[in-house]
This record gives C-alpha cells, structure tokens and sequence, in this order.
C-alpha cells in the first residue's frame, strides 16, 4: 500500500543527493540522482513508509503506558512519587552501534547522578560488558535468577567506576533458556523495586521473539540507525512495531554521521533521515574511530579524558534524554563556539 502522506516536519524545498552505494530502490549505480526526503511530498520512498498522525482511538490515552514527567535533580535519589523510566534501545538491523550508544548513554546518565540499570537482553550474544569493561565480573545472569541460583542484586554488577550504574545480562554466551515477555517485566519491575531512576534495555537484533520480550517492559523507545537505506528501512519497520506495541514516546539517533560524505552529496543528511522516519530526533553522532579504541578499552567514550567529537554528542544527547536543554553539535562546523550554540538555542 503506498503511502502518500509527507512525513511530519519536511519541508518544502526540493533538494537532491548523490546516491554513491544505495542499491535498495534509490538508485542501482553509483552517481545515481535521488530526490531526498524533503522533495517527497506525495511520491512513496520504496520500502520505508513516512510515520502518519495517529488516529483518534490510537492516540496514548491516560489509561494506556506512556511518560510521565519526572524532574530528577543531578545526584537525587528517586522518591516513590517519581517513576522510573524503562527505555529499549532498538535498530532491528545489527551493526549501526547500538550496543556502543546504551553503554555511553547509559554511563552519561549516571554521571549526572541519576541510578541506571543497563539491562543486555541479546540471548546467547551479549556484547554490553565487554563495551564496559565488565567481562570478567559476570558470575550470574537473568536467566540464573529466574532459575533460582541466585538473588537479582547479586547477578546486578556494580560499576567500579561509577557506583549508580549496574549492569544485567540475561545470559551468558552458551546459556539458553525460554525468556518470555512475562519473565522480562518481572525482572524490570524487581530492578525497578531497587529505586533505579533508568533502566536502559540493549534489544538483540532482529524483530523475531527476542525483540518482542525485549519491548515489552518499555514504555519508551530510542531507534539507533545510519545515514544508509537498508539500515531506514529496517528503522521505519521497528518503528512501526513500537507503535504496534502502544510504546509511542520514540526518539531517533542517527550514528556514524559523514559530514564529509554528506558535503559531497554521497551520504543522507540527518534531517533527510529524520524527515524519512518522522520520528523526534534526540542527537547525530559523527563517524569515529576512537569507538573501536574505547571498545577494546572496555572504556565508553564518554569517560575517556579528552573527549571526541563522538563522545560530546553522547553527553549532549544523554543530557536532553532526561529532559535538560542542550545544543545539537553542528557537524558541518564543529568548531563552532559554545556560546554561538548556546545563542542560536535561545533564538529557536
């Protein structure tokens, strides 16, 4: 069925890309014009379908899962009042970062002094501790608590670095088990009942099984994707599946962001795949090499002494995840001063 709705927030000019190696319905050569997401007032994008309004009866109602406003202060310990926010960090395809984005997400949110739980639900391939240098301290797993081995605050392990951020994996690398969505809630709601302020939970790859027990605690979604057509697609799939799923507070992270590609009109700009997806954008983190150090390291970014480029826009990012106003880094122009951003917020 096509879609002839424009994605909410394009705007009207017309603009066009170079199309260097999308291959999926945008073009099978290399040099191939395509008209980018701003231009596509009315013509249906092949494979990704511009997010429409809800209709009435779909829209969040008080009596279905949504956000509250919490208003944490940096170092608050959560009241019993406040209610903690359970977000599943989803791509539906493998490789655009998301593992990396939960652990410095996760470790900047903590140093803001907020409690956070990093939950890894990747059965059989977790990858979460080894991005926090937490390999070599995982003795018990979800899967043993809800085997009765052991309690959940001896399988949580505590950051050494940082003491409000504890990691869980539901498994280790051989260990199978039949995790349902049922057993998920459980284990957020114990980590919950712990007075965590975040619980962050690093979705498996794929919309099979996994990614359905993954969501089904969540009440918030963040879409990790690429400036590329197939990993869009998969995006626009997962966001459909979310709002399937009644978890209708998603945010959009584009990674691995070329502004040099995207000068040259060989890479999508970030507001052409945010336009495409239509979905709130909540940062842009530029290509780095310093991912591959840090994650050998089993250090984030963000905790490295002199930060990257990559490693500023996970902080900024993380900062308006709470709900603190924060600039966008200008990718184009990243030298740009602080107090040019900080204006040019004010003026939006």
């Amino acid at each position: 069925m096509q879609a002839s709705a424009q994605a909410p927030g394009a705007c009207a000019r017309r603009s066009e890309v170079v199309c260097s190696s999308h291959r999926c319905g945008l073009g099978s050569r290399r040099g191939v014009r395509v008209t980018t997401a701003a231009a596509l007032k009315g013509v249906p994008l092949p494979g990704v379908v511009p997010r429409r309004q809800l209709p009435p009866h779909l829209s969040p109602e008080p009596g279905r899962r949504q956000l509250r406003p919490v208003a944490f202060k940096e170092g608050e310990e959560g009241g019993e009042a406040a209610e903690a926010r359970v977000i599943v960090v989803t791509s539906g395809k493998g490789g655009v970062g998301k593992t990396t984005t939960t652990a410095n997400l996760g470790m900047s949110i903590a140093r803001l002094g907020y409690k956070v739980a990093l939950l890894d639900a990747d059965i059989g391939l977790r990858n979460l501790d080894l991005l926090l240098g937490l390999e070599n301290r995982v003795l018990y797993t979800a899967i043993d608590i809800l085997e009765g081995e052991c309690r959940l605050d001896q399988a949580l392990i505590r950051d050494k670095r940082w003491k409000n951020l504890s990691l869980l994996s539901i498994s280790r690398n051989r260990q199978r088990y039949n995790i349902t969505r049922k057993h998920m809630e459980q284990l957020v709601d114990s980590i919950i009942s712990l007075g965590y302020h975040y619980v962050l939970i690093d979705c498996p790859a794929g919309i099979d099984v996994g990614f359905i027990n993954a969501i089904s605690p969540a009440r918030e979604a963040l879409i990790v994707t690429t400036p590329e057509i197939t990993s869009i697609r998969d995006a626009d799939r997962v966001a459909g599946l979310l709002e399937a799923n009644n978890i209708y507070n998603v945010k959009l992270l584009v990674n691995r962001v070329r502004p040099d590609m995207i000068q040259s009109n060989d890479m999508m700009s970030v507001k052409d795949v945010q336009e495409m997806l239509g979905v709130p954008l909540l940062g842009a983190i530029p290509e780095d090499q310093q991912v591959i150090v840090a994650t050998n390291r089993g250090e984030p970014l963000v905790l490295q002494k002199k930060l990257t480029l990559s490693g500023i826009a996970f902080e900024n990012a993380a900062r308006r995840l709470i709900g603190k106003q924060d600039y966008f880094i200008d990718l184009s122009n990243p030298q740009k001063g602080i107090f040019q951003k900080l204006g040019e917020m004010i003026s939006f």
